[in-house]
């Protein structure tokens, strides 16, 4: 698992240049959820985890920057490397906020279940100092993670992150 999320680290970053403004690492809680709805029945069960991982930040002008991830993240029985490619709008100095599409790859699926994810993600983001960041976050899962299942039947994954970064 920690080649595999290593391979992830170096592919998302492959194709970024040392011309990068800034690199660092992140980690903090994430409140998880997963919607089962079958028919007219619909069912939610939430979990607590923890993520870690590394971005990169691209200055598109003063207040645009491209802002590519990979995060380790991890609750209960479900580990999965999370890729957002963040689009990243400077309100002031200090304040951002941030949206984009993510990708997620599931680790150790169950069988009949999709280990690929995919889902849209926005949220906001504070500069404490040059360095350090407080960030939150909502992911909307968008694929249903039951493998070849009717158009009744679906599994979503969802998320919400908090977390600090730091700058290097």
């Amino acid at each position: 698992m920690k080649k595999l999320f290593l391979c992830a680290a170096l592919a998302v970053f492959a194709f970024t240049s040392v011309d990068a403004q800034s690199f660092g690492a992140k980690a903090g809680v994430d409140l998880a959820s997963n919607k089962v709805e079958f028919e007219e029945f619909s069912s939610t069960v939430s979990e607590t985890g923890f993520y870690v991982g590394f971005f990169a930040q691209f200055d598109i002008n003063e207040q645009f920057a491209f802002q590519p991830e990979v995060m380790y993240v991890a609750v209960k029985d479900l580990d999965q490397i999370h890729i957002p490619l963040m689009a990243n709008y400077s309100i002031s100095e200090e304040f951002s906020v941030l949206a984009g599409p993510s990708l997620g790859i599931i680790l150790d699926t169950e069988e009949e279940m999709n280990s690929l994810n995919y889902g849209l993600e926005f949220g906001a983001a504070y500069d404490i100092t040059e360095e350090f960041l407080v960030e939150a976050r909502y992911n909307i899962g968008l694929a249903n993670l039951i493998e070849d299942a009717p158009d009744d039947l679906s599994s979503k994954l969802s998320g919400f992150f908090i977390g600090v970064g730091y700058r290097l």
